[in-house]
């Protein structure tokens, strides 16, 4: 992937909109490292939220880079909670499919009283959609839950982006899902704090597929990241 294909896939276009992202880039890049991979998904974080301080609150275990990307190349499905998060994932640099867990498990959620999304994450793993998928969870605190229920159960995701929102159980959802991932073995990235959302959780997504793109382009080799 050039430079420039880099920044058409952060939405850009034309020539305007591209020389806009990347100014955007060049000036997030003064304040975030550029050394590592994981510096990538800080950069990301930073860009989609115009928080530069927003890089220090990234949390990455068992190198959810180079887990993601890998799923990435080999055309695992992406699997997010809600619309929004579905929205936001890039159509270029893959062919993944990409679906979402809500509107599945209604009768579940119906029956128990626990959340759609809850419930949508429970009926799909009962199909084995999470197995070797990119699990995203971008705003339901109840659906990073159900899935550490998944993995505990013996789910494995290929990797996990968790940054679900909000003043009730975000927070509490975000740190299980790092408690997990490091009993399971499971790569993940989440954030700490308070914040986060659908749009945080594409924009991770979607490096995890640019760093796909540049593998496949010969200027990143994931066996040096190990």
């Amino acid at each position: 992937m050039t430079e420039r294909d880099a920044y058409a896939d952060l939405g850009a276009t034309t020539q305007e909109a591209m020389d806009i992202a990347e100014t955007s880039m060049d000036i997030v890049r003064t304040f975030v490292p550029d050394e590592t991979l994981t510096d990538r998904l800080r950069q990301k974080a930073v860009h989609s939220t115009g928080d530069i301080e927003f890089q220090h609150l990234i949390r990455c275990q068992n190198d959810p880079v180079v887990a993601g990307a890998r799923a990435v190349i080999d055309e695992r499905p992406i699997v997010t909670d809600i619309t929004m998060a579905k929205a936001g994932i890039t159509g270029r640099g893959h062919d993944c499919p990409v679906r979402k867990a809500i509107g599945n498990g209604a009768e579940l959620a119906a029956e128990t009283g626990m959340t759609r999304t809850a419930a949508a994450v429970l009926e799909l793993d009962k199909e084995g959609v999470y197995d070797g998928a990119i699990a995203v969870v971008g705003n339901a605190p109840t659906a990073a839950l159900a899935l550490c229920d998944c993995i505990e159960n013996g789910t494995r995701p290929a990797a996990v982006v968790a940054t679900p929102v909000g003043f009730v159980k975000a927070e509490e959802s975000r740190k299980r899902v790092r408690d997990v991932a490091n009993e399971y073995g499971v790569p993940a990235v989440t954030n700490v704090g308070k914040r986060g959302g659908s749009g945080l959780a594409a924009a991770l997504t979607n490096e995890l597929i640019h760093v796909a793109s540049d593998v496949r382009n010969g200027d990143v080799d994931l066996g040096d990241h190990e």
